[in-house]
This record gives structure tokens, C-alpha cells and sequence, in this order.
């Protein structure tokens, strides 16, 4: 039986997106981890049931503020790799987004100093997105801006995360992670492309860059809370090309990059999950240069599997129902009788109004779970549903076939402009067999 998380599943209708969930969770129930899920296994239950795609414990509440999201960009489209490694999503703002320096004083700001007006003396702030709520100020400088990390590198820091009272929540000797791949909250993402190799900085960022409204139990970090970071840089080297890593190897970068997209799917974080589900896609969609077992593909394959269907839940729950539908159709490539998968696929046709095929997509699933009661459910109310449609549609046929007859005014049937009228015709007929007959009486007499 496939894996799940150790914490309670999420229900059907929640888990892939396809309805209103029943369940939901208060803030400190959704935990941005940074580190790989553990899981443990569980008895025989339902495919529908199974956590083994998702691996998601928690639904998002209906709370959420949209708004609140970073802009959607490219949702559903494969991430471009220079060698399945160079282009990545961004976050929310690209590095070389132009910034702010304001000076610091005591009880008010000095007049802003761009990126543009020489070298940052240690001990300004910078404004990285000019909106007051991530600043970075340089307490000991570093080699110089040719040491400067891009996006697509490792990076090695050492990192230590307080509140604004002092309190240490978090020490990390040494974290490492891919930058602009969205393996750390944003304020780090957005801040350590502006560091130089061996610069330590301080990082003050509101919760909307770090844990949000939620906050988060590994690390124990309180809702809303305002963190203070200090931050080393302390590697930077170029990440593995996924062509040349081992099977093995992309199994387990390819998996990290699915559970950091679990793991924003239970913050609502649906852009955020995307982004790590389409890059874990590329991990193991990318050819292999070096050999790989019959095993290893299997599993490459399963991954792959897995990262479609939590793909296309977060998709649906963007509304972005095309690509849920590619998603859900690349599933079926490969697993045919994959429930999830066409569950979803039934769902979004149903939301098309394609009743007739999303019907026949639920029969299918029900056949290979005539026992799931949701299935039976959602078939119930699709059929009820179509059959409605074609009631309103057959009354509006003849309801316009009923207008076209009331119409349509009788003709009176056309006169040929040779027509004789049969009163003459019988008149002439008359007169003529009239005249044969005096021509005969008189000849007779004669």
C-alpha cells in the first residue's frame, strides 16, 4: 500500500480540489517543513482514500484571501532547464529588481538610496522590495558582487531566526538549498541573491515572506510572526545536472522538491506548490546520461505519476481547468485506471458542461471502485444534472419550432399565368360539342 503522511488524511473533495471539503484546520495545523515528510503505512483502504499522490495532511480553510498569493505565472507550463537545470520560477521578484537603500536612524528613515549610486556601505538597509516589509542590512561585507550567487546554484548559509523581542526560534550551522527553486520561505529566496560569498547580513522580513498567518511548527515559528535573520553566506557552487545524477540521486532531489510542493499545498499556497511540482517533473523527465536500473525507472516513473496528480489538484484549485485536464491525460498515459486521475478529469469536464463525457469518465472510475460511495455521489448528481440539461434543451427546441409554425403565414397556393379557370373550360367544351351536333342534324336534312 502506497505511503501517506503520519497526520490525518484529508477528505476526498479536499484533497484533489474537486468540491467544498468538510474539514477544516486552524492555523498552527499547517506546518511549512523544510525538511522531507516521514511517512508511515497503513492498511488497506480505498485508492480514492489514499494519501499515496498527494501526501498532503491538512485542507487550506476557505478563509484564504487570494490576494494574499504571489501573481501566477506560467501555471501548468514545464519549467526550461539550460541542461534541465538553469531556468526557474521565481518566487515573486526577480534579483535584479531594483532596490532601495534607506538609511537608518534613530526614530525616522533618511531619503532613499538606490542600487545605482555606488557600492552598499555596510550598515544600510536595503529596501529588496520596496514596500517596508523585507529589508536586508550588510553587517560584514563579503568578496565583492563577482561573488554574487544565481539562481539555479547551491547555496550553503548559516542561519539564525529570532522574533522581534529577542527570542531565538531557529539555528541552522548549515542549510543548503537550490536558489529560486522556492526550497526556502521567500524572504531568503529574494535575499541571498543580494549577498556576496562570506557576507553575513540581517534579514528583518514580515510574515507575509517567512510563515504567514499560519506559522509553522518545524521550525516553531508563532502566526504572523515578524522574523529577524541572520545570515551567512557561506557556499555557493553549481547544482547537479540532473542528466548526469545516478537514479537514485534524482529519485531523492526529485522527491524533495515534491514534498516542499506538499508542503506549500497545505498552506494554500497553490502557485508556490506548482512551482515545486513542475520542477520535480523535469528532474525526472529529463534523458539520463548515465545508466539507470529497470527499478530505478519504475520508480522515476511512479514519482512522476505522483507529481501529475498533486499538480493537477493545485491547478484545480487555481481554476485552471485546461491544464488540469493535460495534467490528468499525461497520468492516463501512463496508469490508464489511475482513480485520482479520473476523478479529476470527470470533475473539470463536469464543470465544462461536458456531461455526456464526464459521465462516461466517473463510470469508468466506478467500475474499478464499485464500492466508493463518493464516486456514486458525484455520478448521482452529474447524471441528475445532465438529464436536466436536456429537459431545458428540449423544451427550448420546441419552443422555437412552436414560434417558426405560428409564424409562418399560410400561402395561398400560386397561379400559373397560363391556368384557365374550369367553369371556362367547360363552357368552351359545351359550345364546341353543341356545334357538332347542329352540324350533323343539318347534314342529315340535307
Amino acid at each position: 500500500m502506497a505511503s501517506v503522511e503520519e497526520t490525518q488524511e484529508i477528505p476526498f473533495d479536499s484533497q484533489w480540489g474537486a468540491g467544498d471539503g468538510t474539514q477544516q484546520v486552524t492555523e498552527n495545523e499547517h506546518t511549512d517543513t523544510l525538511t522531507s515528510d516521514k511517512t508511515s503505512s497503513r492498511g488497506k483502504a480505498s485508492l480514492l482514500d489514499s494519501g499515496e499522490d498527494t501526501e498532503i495532511s491538512k485542507e487550506d480553510t476557505d478563509e484564504d484571501d487570494p490576494n494574499d498569493l504571489p501573481p501566477l505565472e506560467d501555471v501548468g507550463s514545464a519549467i526550461t532547464f539550460q541542461d534541465c537545470k538553469d531556468e526557474k520560477f521565481e518566487s515573486e521578484e526577480s534579483s535584479d529588481t531594483k532596490v532601495q537603500r534607506v538609511e537608518e536612524s534613530e526614530g525616522a528613515d533618511s531619503g532613499p538610496v538606490t542600487a545605482d549610486d555606488g557600492e552598499k556601505p555596510e550598515g544600510e538597509w536595503l529596501e529588496v522590495l520596496g514596500n517596508g516589509l523585507l529589508k536586508k542590512k550588510v553587517l560584514v561585507a563579503g568578496r565583492g558582487e563577482l561573488y554574487q550567487p544565481q539562481k539555479g546554484q547551491n547555496v550553503t548559509i548559516r542561519l539564525k531566526t529570532s522574533l522581534e523581542d529577542g527570542t531565538v526560534l531557529q539555528e541552522e550551522p548549515g542549510l543548503s538549498f537550490t536558489l529560486g527553486d522556492g526550497d526556502v520561505i521567500q524572504a531568503l529566496d529574494l535575499c541571498v541573491q543580494l549577498m556576496e560569498l562570506d557576507e553575513t547580513a540581517q534579514i528583518i522580513s514580515d510574515s507575509k515572506y517567512a510563515y504567514g498567518t499560519r506559522g509553522s511548527t518545524q521550525p516553531a515559528i508563532p502566526p504572523s510572526a515578524r522574523l529577524h535573520m541572520e545570515v551567512q553566506l557561506v557556499d555557493v557552487e553549481e547544482a547537479p545536472d540532473p542528466e548526469l545524477l545516478s537514479g537514485r540521486e534524482r529519485l531523492d532531489l526529485a522527491n524533495s522538491k515534491r514534498e516542499r510542493g506538499n508542503a506549500y499545498y497545505q498552506r494554500a499556497d497553490f502557485v508556490s506548490a506548482t512551482n515545486s511540482y513542475s520542477i520535480a517533473l523535469n528532474i525526472v523527465g529529463c534523458n539520463s546520461k548515465v545508466d539507470i536500473t529497470v527499478e530505478e525507472e519504475s520508480e522515476l516513473l511512479d514519482v512522476k505519476v505522483k507529481c501529475l496528480n498533486n499538480l493537477a489538484a493545485t491547478q484545480l484549485k487555481l481554476e485552471h481547468y485546461e491544464s488540469v485536464l493535460k495534467s490528468c491525460s499525461a497520468v492516463l498515459q501512463h496508469q490508464p485506471d489511475n482513480i485520482k486521475a479520473l476523478f479529476r478529469k470527470g470533475k473539470v469536464l463536469a464543470l465544462q458542461r461536458e456531461y455526456t463525457e464526464a459521465i462516461a469518465v466517473l463510470r469508468k472510475a466506478l467500475k474499478l471502485e464499485p464500492s466508493n460511495k463518493m464516486l456514486h455521489t458525484e455520478l448521482s448528481k452529474l447524471v441528475k444534472k445532465h438529464s436536466e440539461q436536456k429537459n431545458i434543451e428540449q423544451a427550448m427546441y420546441k419552443k422555437m419550432l412552436g414560434d417558426i409554425a405560428t409564424s409562418s403565414p399560410s400561402c395561398p397556393p400560386s397561379k400559373s399565368p397560363w391556368s384557365i379557370p374550369w367553369k371556362w373550360l367547360f363552357g368552351a367544351s359545351m359550345v364546341a360539342v353543341g356545334g357538332v351536333a347542329v352540324s350533323i342534324i343539318v347534314a342529315a336534312r340535307n
